[in-house]
């Protein structure tokens, strides 16, 4: 669905953006854990700014394709975030209910700010609208791996995203 080249590329300018953005400010970014954990090396390598990584363990989904609807911390932030500038990195956004629901979790720990960068997202299976303040590629609604993205932890590591077939 979207080669290794074009993702590449786009984090690039993605990170031009987020640079161009915080405008020097340090920045903490927000690995949501599993899917994004590649996006989310990759981007940090592209922002020319001084910042901080942190992984929030989520989950939504089981072994199959489907959301449970379900938000599940599995693993929490390990420095607080209050007054700085926060950007959680996802790999995905597709019903929205995750980023809604971390959304509101971060509020919660007063960052001075917070803001979305998904490298996919899927509108036509929003059920919550969600602000993605830096978006990679909308998708049509098939179920994709790679790029740290999987169907019962396969798949991940390939270079590329792809769809999958007979889910």
């Amino acid at each position: 669905m979207i080669s290794a080249a074009k993702i590449s590329e786009r984090v690039r300018q993605l990170g031009e953006e987020i640079t161009r953005d915080y405008a020097g400010r340090p920045l903490v970014l927000v690995c949501v854990l599993k899917g994004s954990f590649i996006f989310a090396s990759d981007l940090a390598r592209a922002i020319d700014l001084p910042l901080r990584i942190d992984f929030l363990g989520v989950r939504s989904y089981g072994v199959g394709t489907d959301t449970s609807g379900v938000v599940q911390i599995t693993q929490d932030l390990s420095s607080p975030i209050a007054n700085e500038d926060v950007l959680i990195v996802e790999d995905i956004v597709d019903t929205g209910l995750t980023i809604a629901h971390l959304i509101d979790l971060f509020r919660t720990r007063q960052p001075s700010s917070v803001k979305i960068c998904s490298l996919l997202h899927k509108p036509a299976r929003a059920r919550v609208e969600v602000p993605i303040d830096y978006l990679g590629f909308r998708i049509e609604d098939k179920f994709v791996v790679g790029y740290g993205l999987d169907i019962a932890e396969k798949y991940r590591n390939l270079p590329f995203i792809g769809v999958v077939e007979n889910t």
